[in-house]
């Protein structure tokens, strides 16, 4: 097989694994394993160690030498620093966007706030929450003419779209208009209230998020050097 034909077999099972993961067909902390996976995709281990190694330097995956790669679980430190990560870039984007953002837009993003919230408060379909949570923030981005800082919003918010799949419901403390008023202060104030808005919008995401993970967290202590099957990982707390 030629390189070329290898690096086609890798990016396919780097795209498969990654979409199920980001999905939420595979949780955190389940093991993925090369032998089964290339039997399944009908590959050889090279294509596949090459997708899981993608996959492992984004974060996404982890290994451990002599025992199994698995969906990463994050530790409390690396829930901070996304999150730090992420007010700095939302921040920035949340300023743009009140200066350039044209009425269309604005129009569109209250609409697709208002659908979020919507969705939120039925709590009946948590992934298509999940999705329009993370589209409403790419659009924000992307509605700042700046396609560096929308391409890096967007790669954060894979992670946090995995921590947010976890939650059976949204945060009980959340206000129910939560995203309405965020959109409502990005499209009406200037770029400093837009700011403060999308910090304090960012803070309540990560409180949420430190909630939701904290059985994780507990288990990524217990777990040590071994990796736990499915069977043994906890329940989600409930948001």
């Amino acid at each position: 097989m030629t390189a070329s034909a290898e690096a086609s077999l890798a990016a396919e099972a780097y795209g498969i694994v990654r979409r199920r993961i980001v999905r939420g067909t595979v949780g955190l902390g389940d093991v993925i394993s090369r032998r089964k996976l290339a039997a399944e995709l009908g590959m050889s281990f090279l294509p596949v160690s090459m997708a899981l190694l993608r996959l492992e330097f984004e974060g996404l995956l982890e290994s451990r030498p002599r025992a199994a790669t698995r969906v990463r679980i994050p530790s409390r430190e690396d829930v901070r620093g996304h999150y730090v990560v992420r007010e700095a870039l939302e921040v920035q984007a949340a300023k743009l966007f009140a200066g350039v953002a044209t009425a269309r837009e604005r129009a569109e993003l209250k609409k697709l706030a208002a659908h979020v919230d919507e969705l939120a408060r039925l709590q009946s379909d948590r992934t298509a929450y999940v999705q329009s949570h993370q589209k409403l923030h790419r659009r924000v981005a992307e509605c700042t003419r700046c396609p560096a800082l929308s391409t890096t919003i967007e790669k954060q918010n894979v992670l946090a779209s995995i921590w947010f799949c976890l939650a059976r419901s949204p945060s009980t403390d959340a206000p129910i208009r939560r995203h309405q008023d965020l959109m409502a202060v990005l499209c009406q104030g200037g770029p400093e209230e837009a700011a403060h808005a999308m910090r304090e919008h960012i803070a309540g995401g990560l409180k949420h998020t430190m909630t939701v993970l904290e059985p994780y967290f507990r288990l990524r202590k217990a777990s040590g050097k071994t990796f736990f099957r499915r069977s043994q990982k906890p329940s989600p707390a409930r948001g």
